[in-house]
């Protein structure tokens, strides 16, 4: 009893540290994804465990695309430290001003975004491969538009509200 009690009072706080977007709404160069990720895009990036142990690093090229003006395509080509290689392909929907929806094939469901000033939170469940099995994760993603045209991007994985380690990108324009 007195674990479950504690796991709780973990998950309610958890649940009380939430960061409003709106905190961001003066902060500069302004962020607006579809204008950032036009074109070409490349990202260096480091997978760490809850401990903050690294466990893998890697590049991305990114290559942006627009079927219209309320649709971006981002084709993410991924090369890990490990040999491996992996893509990802985006297709996000500009629903209103500042907000977002997206989807790929392992991301479950629709990613939810929403941006302001320089930033920019990501919502979403991803199909996640790792040891012959596939475990659904749930990502709470933040991206920072900093001066020179970098993308400082953390997100934090977590399932059942257990966090289980962080991905930090930097992001550079071409």
């Amino acid at each position: 009893m007195r674990l479950f009690l504690g796991i709780f009072l973990l998950i309610v706080m958890a649940g009380c540290s939430k960061v409003e977007i709106s905190q961001y709404a003066e902060n500069k160069p302004e962020l607006d994804i579809f204008s950032y990720f036009a074109g070409k895009t490349t990202g260096w990036g480091v997978v760490q465990n809850r401990g903050g142990k690294l466990l893998r690093q890697f590049k991305v090229t990114i290559y942006g695309s627009f079927p219209d003006e309320n649709t971006m395509v981002l084709d993410e080509d991924f090369v890990w430290s490990d040999g491996e290689e992996s893509k990802r392909i985006w297709t996000i929907r500009k629903t209103d001003e500042g907000t977002y929806e997206g989807t790929a094939d392992d991301v479950v469901g629709i990613a939810q975004g929403i941006s302001s000033g320089n930033a920019l939170h990501w919502q979403y469940h991803l199909n996640l491969e790792t040891e012959g099995s596939t475990w659904k994760i749930y990502f709470d993603d933040w991206m920072f538009l900093q001066p020179d045209q970098i993308i400082i991007n953390r997100a934090s994985m977590s399932k059942f509200g257990i966090h289980l380690g962080d991905i930090t990108i930097a992001f550079s324009k071409d």
